[in-house]
């Protein structure tokens, strides 16, 4: 099998952590993977003296964990609506009755960042919610702009990195960024089911909100100074995280960057040989949102059926994004490219 959808495919290491017998998780080895794994992720994210909380659950998890905790102490949210993910941030302020204003962002465009602001001086909110990588489109938002403008107007900055990190350039400290969130299945390519919090140490003293009882943050912050987690852990996606870490460390995560940035640049040249268009004005490496002219449900069928190989559709006629996070060759990205052209051009 060959996946182009996230996480990619997986190295062979990193699967056999994951088929071994599970260690029990209440002990101190358990607890000093977990420390270290902390640490080197505050590194990765530049959060110097930072927390993370590592949750069992996805991405959505994290982002409701933080509107339960942070969001809900505050007056009024700006959300940066640019898609699917990035309307979750609205969909959530809406279900805990959070007083939001939403910046709405046509599909694959970049924010309109005068108006963004402008916005922001009619609103007064306190809190900004956005994406980095809004992945339903491919679109890459400014983060510099972004938090430049909030931080004129006193505003804290929230960000969900979950597509973009270890994919794009990011330090959390030099954007002054408050919280931002990431997942495993994404830039650090090991199997889904955890998300990260980072969280700046201007918030160590922070006075959370309590407004949901598996995501608290007191809670998990509590037993995350032992190295622990309040309920049970997904133990081998934990122990795969710690793994992926030490070879990124090894690794450089610049040189990660590096070569994500060159597959990613690599593939739009077949898009741009065979006609196939990129719409995100500003597309990110983490992965190639492109239109195919013709067949687009035939593409994504024969793809798995006859070649198993997997891309991700969208909810747009002829639309895919395939990732460039995984394991894959120059090679590969060669037969992807020409199998996707040779069934759109099929009868």
């Amino acid at each position: 099998m060959k996946s182009y959808a996230f996480p990619g495919n997986i190295d062979e290491d990193i699967l056999k952590v994951g088929a071994q017998q599970i260690m029990y998780m209440r002990t101190a080895e358990f607890s000093a993977i977990n420390k270290e794994s902390e640490q080197i992720l505050l590194e990765f994210a530049h959060c110097k003296d930072g927390k993370t909380i590592i949750y069992t659950g996805s991405g959505t998890g994290a982002m409701s964990a933080i509107v339960e905790n942070y969001v809900s102490t505050k007056k009024k949210a700006f959300v940066i609506d640019g898609g699917s993910f990035g309307h979750r941030w609205h969909q959530l302020c809406e279900y805990y009755q959070i007083a939001d204003f939403t910046m709405k962002v046509p599909f694959a465009k970049d924010i309109d960042y005068d108006l963004m602001e402008k916005l922001i001086e009619q609103e007064h909110p306190d809190v900004l919610l956005c994406q980095h990588h809004e992945t339903s489109s491919g679109q890459l938002f400014d983060l510099r702009k972004i938090s430049s403008i909030c931080h004129r107007h006193d505003i804290s900055v929230v960000v969900d990195i979950v597509s973009s990190f270890l994919a794009e350039p990011f330090d959390m400290d030099a954007l002054g960024i408050d919280i931002c969130i990431t997942s495993t299945q994404k830039g650090l390519n090991i199997p889904p089911g955890l998300s990260i919090i980072f969280l700046s140490a201007k918030l160590a003293d922070y006075k959370w909100g309590h407004k949901g009882y598996y995501w608290d943050f007191e809670e998990n912050l509590n037993n995350l100074r032992r190295g622990q987690t309040p309920f049970s852990p997904a133990t081998q996606i934990y122990l795969q995280l710690n793994y992926r870490l030490h070879q990124l460390k090894e690794y450089g995560v610049e040189n990660n960057i590096r070569d994500i940035y060159e597959k990613a640049a690599y593939f739009r040249k077949w898009c741009e040989r065979f006609g196939w268009n990129v719409p995100a004005e500003v597309p990110s490496s983490a992965m190639t949102g492109f239109f195919v002219n013709h067949n687009g449900d035939k593409v994504f069928r024969s793809l798995i059926e006859n070649n198993d190989i997997y891309v991700m559709p969208n909810f747009m006629p002829n639309f895919f994004r395939v990732s460039h996070m995984g394991l894959q060759s120059w090679e590969d990205l060669d037969e992807l490219a020409n199998l996707i052209h040779d069934i759109e051009l099929s009868e």
